[in-house]
């Protein structure tokens, strides 16, 4: 059986076209590779670095990332930094000729990029490096997916763009729509353009949903059967791991963003107790006990990374 596999495409805003074909674009863009040895959804960040959540959106979506070496610099280590912090344990780096890989690996040492394999920056040979890479890991349990697109078609209504990151989607099924108090049917289900009907985890999925309006629908909300997912405007992180490279506020009492799947909204740290953090935001999100999130200051302006910390939500 072909694989599928979800990348997230870091270090460069040009390669992506040499990967494969453009699709959706926002402030992300997805690009479409489809062979007999497998189909590839390529996320590049691509107002990443003038803006950052579109970089944790990146590394959300892809189950792995691959990162794009044309020279370290301050943005190359931002993301080796927030990749570090997100756990991406398994990725491969694309290095240019100007870049040596002793150089690259002195670099980030003790970081989680310096175990990634390298290859040269070659389209072709990329993906194959890409479809060779051990499997990711894929959660267990009822069907979960975070949505990263919604809009309308004319004829079909409302349709949502995502990847199934746990269980499976079928005709019909009912499910809501996280942190909402809406439920939804879901009338037809396309992977790259195909109609089938279910979808396995894995598979990037355009589903068109029955019950809602695209206004109703922002990235980040969760598609999952009822009871299956945890909701609210509190989170508690355990597990705190602190960016020591980060020079902003992030203590007790003061005002970040925190990062949350697809989410990224405002909030206050409550209170911080050695490893663990209370965060009170300013609007609910969804998540799973287990994902990890990070708090970031998206203001300021610091020669630093963005990214504070992050730790796990209970």
């Amino acid at each position: 059986m072909a694989r599928s596999l979800s990348v997230a495409l870091l270090g460069s805003v040009t390669l992506g076209k040499d990967l494969g074909k453009k699709g959706t674009t926002s402030d992300i863009t997805l690009y479409n590779s489809t062979g007999e040895e497998g189909t590839v959804t390529y996320v590049e960040p691509t107002h990443y670095p003038d803006k950052f959540p579109p970089l944790l959106t990146a590394i959300a979506m892809g189950e792995v990332p691959l990162l794009v070496v044309e020279t370290i610099n301050r943005d190359l280590a931002e993301i080796v930094v927030s990749l570090d912090l997100a756990g991406k344990r398994n990725g491969l780096v694309a290095l240019s000729p100007q870049v040596g890989e002793a150089d690259f690996k002195r670099a980030f040492k003790g970081t989680v990029v310096e175990s990634y394999p390298t290859a040269p920056l070659d389209p072709r040979l990329l993906k194959e490096r890409l479809l060779a890479l051990p499997a990711p890991a894929r959660e267990e349990g009822g069907l979960l997916i975070p949505i990263d697109h919604a809009f309308p078609v004319k004829g079909v209504g409302t349709v949502i763009l995502g990847l199934v990151r746990r269980g499976k989607v079928k005709l019909h099924d009912k499910l809501r729509l996280y942190p909402e108090e809406k439920s939804v049917e879901v009338k037809s289900i396309q992977v790259h353009d195909v109609d089938l009907p279910e979808a396995d985890v894995g598979s990037r999925v355009g589903l068109a949903l029955k019950g809602i309006e695209v206004e109703e629908i922002s990235r980040g909300q969760v598609l999952a059967p009822t009871g299956s997912v945890r909701d609210g405007d509190l989170l508690e992180l355990s597990d705190y791991a602190a960016c020591k490279f980060f020079k902003g506020k992030a203590g007790e009492g003061d005002k970040v963003h925190v990062s949350v799947g697809l989410q990224v909204v405002p909030a206050k740290i409550a209170t911080v107790d050695g490893a663990r953090r209370t965060l009170q935001l300013d609007s609910r999100v969804a998540w799973v006990p287990g994902d990890r999130a990070f708090i970031v200051q998206l203001s300021g302006g610091g020669a630093g990374p963005r990214i504070a910390g992050g730790g796990v939500l209970a």
